[in-house]
C-alpha cells in the first residue's frame, strides 16, 4: 500500500507540473458544504457521466447527495446534478465491502478517512475504513472507472444497488424505482435497465463489467414499496489486490451502452483512462491564462471547471438518444445535450459559453430545438431529455436568441424562428397562459396560482429576445405583438410604493402589501418566485432607461437603489441567501442589479459591490458558495466579475463595465485570437476604475459590445484608490 500512495504522490506532483495544468488549481470541494449543492467526483467536460460518492440521498440538502462535512459515505453513484435545487439521477449506486455479509441494505455503509479523500478533475479517492477499501474513480465522457484496492483477507464484495436516487422523503426514496431488470450476462459482465420518477421519468440502461469474474451473488430484501434490485457480488480477491469496474449508461438500450463503455476504455489502463480526463479537462481550463495569488487562481479554475461540467451529452456514442416522447432518434452532429437550468444560465452561464466555448453553443441550441419539436415548446427546465416544468419563464428563448444575435450558425434559423413563436404564442404548461397574459398584459394574481409578479417580468424578457430575433430575421409581421409586450412590465409598477407590485385582474393592487415577503411556489406560495419585490422590482434587464423614467428620473432610481443593498432581509428561505440588504446574492434574480449603478451613472457603486461580492460570498473552502451552484450560473458570475464586465441583457450583446478583480487574464477567441484583461494597479485599496481602454482606445460608455472583444486586443482598466 506504501509503494502505491508513493507512486499516487509521484504522478500528482508529475501532472502538476505539467505546461499549462490549470487543472492543478481546482478544487472540487468548493461549494460542497452549505448550500453549494456542488459533488467532488470524476466527469468530463460535458460528460454524461458524473461517479461520486454518497453521504445521504434524502432531502434538499442532499440534492447532489454529497456534504463534505458528513463522515459516513453509503456509496458511490453514477450521474449527479451540480449544484441545483431539485434532487434527481444518483443512478446505480455501487459500495465496495469486506467481511460478512448482511441482506439488509443498509449495512454496508463506512466512515470516510478524510485525510485520505481527494478530488481532482477527472478523479476522485478515500479510503474507506469500515469497509477496508481504497476507492477511486475516474470516467470518460458516458463511462466510470473504478479501482478497488482491498485492505483485507476477509472476502472482497461490492454492493449494488439500483433502487439507489436522491428523493425529497424517504417514501420517495422506496417507491421511485417503478421497473428494474438486471442480469448477469456472464461472471464479468451485469447489465440492466431501470425506469424510475423523481423530477423526471428516467429510463436508463446500463453494462457493467469487472476485471475479476463475480465468484457470488447474494441479492437483497426489498422494503416495502421497492422495485429496485440490490446485490451483492463476491470476489477472490487477496489482500491488497485490486477490482477495476467499469460502468457506462445510455438512454437507449444496453447495446447502446456497451458501445458508450468500448469509447475511451477498451482496456483496464486505470492511469491511461485517469491521465486523458485531466487533459481533457485541460484543454478547456488552459483557454483561459489567470494571474492572481493562489487563492484567486483556485476560486477562477473552479469556478471555469463548474460551468462546464454541463449541459450534458446525453446521446449514445453513435448519436441514438431517447426523447421527451420516450421514441428513440439521431441526435443532430450526433450530440445531443440536456441538463439546460435556464431560469438561472440564460444570465451569465450561456453568455460565457458564447466567450470561452463557441464550438459548443450551435449544439446547444440544436437539442433545445430537438427536445422544444417533440414536447411543442423550448426547454424550461430541461434534464435527461425530458421537462421538468421547473421555474418559471421560457429562457431557453434568450438562448436561442443570443446565439442567432452573435452570428452563430450551425442551426436553421427558421427552425428557430418558428420554435421561439410558438413557445411564446401557445398556451403550454399553467406558467405560460399568453391567453390571460395578452388580455391584462401581466398575469394577475387572482387569475394563477402564484409567482405572478415573477412570471409577468421572465416573460417580458423572453418577449424582447423574440422581439430581437424577429428584427433580425425580417419577421414584421411578429414585430408589433412583441413590441407591446416588452412593455408589460410597466403595468405591475406601483408608482406610490416604487415596488413591481402583484394586480388583480380587475386592475386593483394586491393589499396588504409588504415587498420585503418572500415567496416560493413550492412551500409558500407568493407572488415572487424565490424572492421578493425588492429583489423583482429591478428585474428589467431589457429596458433600464424605461425603468429609470417610471422612477422619474435617475435621482429616485438610485435613491431606491441604495435602499435596496441597505433595508436589511430576514427570511430563513434556503434559497434566499448571500444577503448585502435585500440583495441575495445566492439566488439568480439579483445577479445583474449591482451592474445597474453603472448604466445609472454611478460606476463606482458597481465597483464596490462587485468587489464586496467577490470577497464576501466567494471563498475556496467546502461552504465558500453562498448559494447553489445552478449548473455553473453562481460560477459564471465570479468569471465575469473576475474580467470586468457583465451581461446585464444576454441578447443585447453588449457587457456592462465594472472592475476587474485579477491583475491579468487571457482569453483564447476563436481564429486564434486572444482578448487580455490587464488591471493596472489593482489592489485591496484601489478597486475603482479610472479610465479603461480597448487596444489604446479608451473607452467612454458604461458597455462594451461582444463582437468588439472577439476581435481581440488588449482591454485594460487603470485601477484608483478614488472614484
Amino acid at each position: 500500500m506504501k509503494r502505491f500512495v508513493i507512486f499516487q504522490l509521484l504522478l500528482i506532483l508529475a501532472l502538476s507540473l505539467a505546461a499549462n495544468d490549470n487543472a492543478r488549481w481546482v478544487n472540487p470541494f468548493i461549494g460542497c458544504a452549505y448550500n453549494g449543492h456542488t459533488f467532488p467526483g470524476a466527469t468530463r467536460p460535458f460528460g454524461m457521466i458524473q461517479a461520486s460518492p454518497v453521504t445521504g440521498a434524502v432531502g434538499w440538502q442532499y440534492c447532489s447527495e454529497y456534504v463534505y462535512g458528513d463522515s459516513v459515505v453509503w456509496g458511490f453513484s453514477q450521474t449527479h446534478l451540480n449544484g441545483t435545487g431539485c434532487t434527481d439521477l444518483g443512478d446505480i449506486l455501487v459500495m465496495p465491502l469486506s467481511g460478512e455479509r448482511s441482506r439488509q441494505w443498509d449495512a454496508y455503509r463506512s466512515r470516510i478517512d478524510k485525510a485520505t479523500e481527494q478530488a481532482q478533475p477527472g478523479y476522485y479517492s478515500a479510503y474507506l475504513p469500515d469497509a477496508a477499501v481504497k476507492t477511486e474513480i475516474t470516467a470518460t465522457p458516458h463511462a466510470a472507472l473504478y479501482r478497488f484496492t482491498y485492505d483485507s483477507k476477509d472476502g472482497a464484495g461490492l454492493l449494488v444497488d439500483l433502487q439507489h436516487g436522491p428523493a425529497w422523503n424517504d417514501e420517495q426514496y422506496h417507491s421511485h424505482v417503478k421497473l428494474c431488470e438486471v442480469y448477469w450476462e456472464n461472471g464479468h459482465t451485469l447489465v440492466g435497465h431501470v425506469r424510475n420518477a423523481v423530477w423526471v421519468w428516467q429510463d436508463y440502461f446500463f453494462v457493467m463489467e469487472f476485471s475479476t469474474a463475480a465468484s457470488d451473488t447474494l441479492r437483497l430484501e426489498r422494503s416495502r414499496g421497492e422495485r429496485g434490485e440490490r446485490l451483492i457480488a463476491g470476489f477472490n480477491l487477496a489482500r491488497e489486490e485490486q477490482l477495476l469496474m467499469k460502468v457506462a449508461l445510455s438512454t437507449v438500450s444496453i447495446e447502446g451502452a456497451r458501445r458508450n463503455l468500448r469509447e475511451g476504455i477498451d482496456d483496464w489502463d486505470f492511469e491511461r483512462v485517469r491521465q486523458e480526463a485531466r487533459s481533457d479537462w485541460n484543454s478547456y481550463l488552459d483557454r483561459v491564462e489567470v494571474e492572481g495569488n493562489d487563492d484567486e487562481k483556485t476560486m477562477f479554475y473552479t469556478a471555469l471547471y463548474h460551468l462546464l461540467i454541463q449541459p450534458n451529452q446525453i446521446a449514445d456514442v453513435d448519436g441514438l438518444y431517447r426523447d421527451a416522447a420516450d421514441s428513440i432518434r439521431r441526435a443532430d452532429g450526433g450530440v445531443f445535450y440536456s441538463t439546460f437550468s435556464l431560469w438561472d444560465t440564460y444570465r451569465a452561464a450561456h453568455p460565457l459559453y458564447t466567450l470561452l466555448v463557441p464550438e459548443k453553443v450551435s449544439g446547444f441550441v440544436n437539442s433545445l430545438l430537438a427536445q422544444a419539436e417533440v414536447q411543442g415548446f423550448l426547454p424550461i427546465w430541461g434534464l435527461w431529455g425530458r421537462e421538468t416544468w421547473c421555474m418559471i419563464g421560457n429562457h431557453g428563448v434568450s438562448v436561442v436568441a443570443e446565439a442567432l444575435l452573435k452570428g452563430f450558425d450551425g442551426f436553421d434559423t427558421e427552425r428557430a424562428w418558428q420554435t421561439v413563436l410558438q413557445t411564446q404564442t401557445r398556451n403550454h404548461g399553467s406558467k405560460s397562459r399568453w391567453d390571460i397574459y395578452d388580455t391584462y398584459g401581466y398575469f394577475p394574481t387572482d387569475l394563477v396560482d402564484a409567482e405572478s409578479v415573477s412570471t409577468t417580468l421572465e416573460s417580458v424578457y423572453d418577449d424582447y429576445a423574440a422581439l430581437l430575433m424577429a428584427r433580425a430575421l425580417g419577421k414584421t409581421e411578429a414585430e408589433p405583438l412583441f413590441a407591446s409586450r416588452i412593455e408589460y412590465y410597466k403595468n405591475l409598477f406601483d408608482a406610490e410604493t416604487g415596488f413591481m407590485r402583484p394586480r388583480r385582474a380587475d386592475g386593483s393592487w394586491l393589499t396588504p402589501f409588504n415587498p420585503a415577503a418572500v415567496g416560493h411556489a413550492e412551500s409558500s406560495g407568493g407572488d415572487y418566485t424565490e424572492g421578493n419585490a425588492w429583489q423583482y422590482t429591478w428585474h428589467v434587464q431589457h429596458d433600464v432607461e424605461g425603468l429609470i423614467d417610471l422612477y422619474g428620473g435617475r435621482g429616485q432610481f438610485l435613491q431606491k437603489l441604495d435602499s435596496f443593498f441597505v433595508v436589511p432581509l430576514e427570511t430563513s428561505l434556503s434559497d434566499v441567501t448571500g444577503l448585502i440588504g435585500q440583495y441575495a446574492h445566492g439566488n439568480e434574480p439579483s445577479h445583474h442589479v449591482a451592474y445597474l449603478y453603472a448604466l445609472a451613472g454611478r460606476p463606482e457603486r458597481t465597483q464596490e459591490l462587485v468587489r464586496q461580492i467577490v470577497k464576501t460570498q466567494y471563498l475556496p473552502q467546502p461552504d465558500g458558495l453562498c448559494g447553489n451552484d445552478d449548473c455553473g450560473q453562481m460560477s459564471a458570475w465570479y468569471i465575469f466579475a473576475a474580467l470586468g464586465f457583465y451581461p446585464v441583457s444576454p441578447v443585447d450583446c453588449e457587457y456592462v463595465l465594472g472592475a476587474p478583480q485579477l491583475p491579468r487574464v487571457s482569453l483564447q477567441l476563436p481564429g486564434g485570437k486572444q482578448l487580455t484583461v490587464i488591471a493596472d494597479n489593482l489592489s485591496e485599496e484601489n478597486l475603482y476604475v479610472k479610465s479603461v481602454r480597448l487596444n489604446d482606445r479608451r473607452l467612454t460608455g458604461p458597455t462594451v459590445s461582444h463582437s468588439t472583444l472577439l476581435e481581440g486586443g488588449t482591454l485594460r482598466f487603470e485601477m484608483a484608490s478614488q472614484p
